[in-house]
């Protein structure tokens, strides 16, 4: 393309540059570059807020939050809706702005911004059924009640992988409690952010209620700091690695936060003999493939039994030669570019590192141009090797054997991370017995997709704390408060 895609917005007034505190647009001297990461071409100079900023957004939060709070959960929901009406309403543009600050196939982006606005819609209703408790008494001259009330100032820490996702999923429930919110995006993708915060304005979200701080990566560690160390801030949620996500327990340790924390992940995806074959190759490249596997969930190890090994590798491989790869902007294609240059290394070291450790490459492999790296299958992928252990998170498939139900749990197992797990079986009795055995949060059965606003999303282990999405997700933004009322 030999012009910005943005150019090519039919609302212009999406593309913000500017960070968003207590209802206003900050215009900073200060600013770094956004790039699209599969041209290297610049898209826009942001706001590079620091420390001060931050400051100044949670006191908007804080002043903001009484006002926001005593509202009904009607009147939060009205406005929830019509932010996402908006979202829904301007879907085109939102798209546009990700796959070129993200670089994900527009299709994927599209797909993307309904997943996001779906958080809206479910919160918006969620909201309307925070209940209390009525406790039966040990004295009959008490009554025992228990309230839910909203927490208080939230922030969010999010990713570049899913830029408006990531937010609202976040987000909506906060809002929906009660909870005014400060979002600090990822230093790759703060356009989208921007935008949601351009579509909130418009819906008539309050002043200081969403606010949005955009960083660069050395503001965003002084910005993600003064989140946790402020005691005004009660509750943090954080998208991103588990390294990252101990450093930011530690720094929210000396006020006690609540956290909500969706870390690392190292998916199996385990193939048994009794599977339908193309079903788990189609489940296989819709896991694994999407977003050039630079998804939490996406597959990072494949555990196929004996039996049908060289069928389903052999399959998979066939069927990943056929994918397209290319600019997410170009027609019809469905693997696009990965975020940066480290990434890009990452995927090239995993691949070297399994071809000398006797891997056999079926497809791809190689690095195409820019960051374009090939859809990649491994067979005879061994324990030794690097994607065995660390994440990839890139479109690379490494395919084990196993010979029984008990190794391949156990297999499955051998992780520190418990976000995401597969499996593909016909079996009821082995369904049921391998899906509570698989030390995971969200167990895919016969399916590669597994995201939904209506059901829990999180991990155990390593993989993080708390809950997203369904009813369960709005829990983290509320406080138990027991009334013990004597004397009647």
């Amino acid at each position: 393309m030999n012009h910005s895609p943005l150019q090519n917005l039919r609302d212009r007034a999406l593309l913000k540059t500017a960070a968003y505190v207590n209802g206003a647009w900050l215009e900073q001297t200060q600013r770094f570059s956004v790039t699209d990461p599969a041209t290297g071409l610049e898209l826009a100079r942001v706001a590079d807020t620091d420390r001060g900023h931050a400051q100044q957004a949670i006191a908007a939060a804080g002043a903001a939050w009484p006002a926001w709070r005593d509202k009904t959960a009607k009147e939060r929901a009205t406005l929830l809706m019509r932010w996402n009406a908006l979202m829904l309403e301007h879907a085109d543009d939102l798209a546009l702005l990700m796959t070129a600050e993200q670089g994900k196939p527009l299709a994927e982006a599209r797909g993307e911004v309904a997943y996001a606005a779906s958080f809206l819609e479910w919160f918006a209703e969620e909201g309307r059924r925070v209940c209390g408790e009525t406790i039966a008494t040990h004295d009959p001259g008490k009554r025992l009640l228990v309230l839910r009330q909203a927490v208080g100032v939230c922030a969010a820490i999010t990713p570049w992988n899913f830029p408006l996702a990531m937010i609202t999923r976040k987000v909506a429930p906060a809002l929906a409690a009660g909870c005014p919110v400060i979002v600090k995006p990822a230093e790759q993708t703060p356009l989208c952010a921007l935008a949601l915060a351009e579509l909130a304005a418009r819906a008539g979200l309050p002043p200081g209620i969403f606010n949005v701080l955009s960083a660069d990566g050395a503001n965003s560690i002084a910005v993600g700091r003064a989140l946790c160390e402020s005691p005004v801030v009660r509750h943090l949620s954080f998208t991103g690695s588990t390294e990252v996500g101990r450093i930011l327990i530690r720094q929210c340790a000396p006020t006690i936060k609540k956290l909500s924390l969706e870390l690392g992940g190292n998916a199996p995806f385990i193939v048994f003999d009794d599977a339908d074959i193309e079903s788990a190759v189609e489940g296989a490249l819709i896991s694994k493939f999407r977003n050039a596997g630079q998804t939490c969930v996406c597959v990072n190890r494949f555990y196929v039994q004996e039996g049908v090994y060289e069928t389903f590798v052999t399959r998979l491989a066939e069927r990943v030669r056929e994918l397209r790869l290319g600019n997410g902007f170009d027609p019809g294609v469905q693997v696009a570019s990965l975020i940066d240059d480290p990434a890009v290394e990452k995927v090239r070291q995993h691949v070297s590192d399994a071809q000398s450790k006797g891997g056999r490459v079926l497809a791809g492999g190689r690095l195409r141009s820019g960051r374009l790296f090939e859809p990649t299958v491994i067979a005879d992928a061994s324990a030794d090797m690097l994607c065995a252990h660390e994440e990839t998170f890139g479109p690379v498939a490494p395919i084990f054997r196993f010979q029984s139900e008990a190794e391949a749990i156990a297999l499955a197992n051998a992780t520190e991370f418990g976000l995401a797990s597969y499996l593909y079986s016909r079996d009821i009795g082995r369904i049921f017995r391998v899906a509570e055995a698989l030390e995971s949060g969200m167990v895919g059965i016969n399916t590669g997709h597994i995201s939904t606003a209506e059901a829990p999303f999180g991990g155990v282990k390593q993989s993080g704390l708390g809950r997203e999405g369904s009813r369960h997700g709005i829990e983290d933004y509320l406080e138990l408060k027991y009334l013990c009322l004597g004397g009647i």
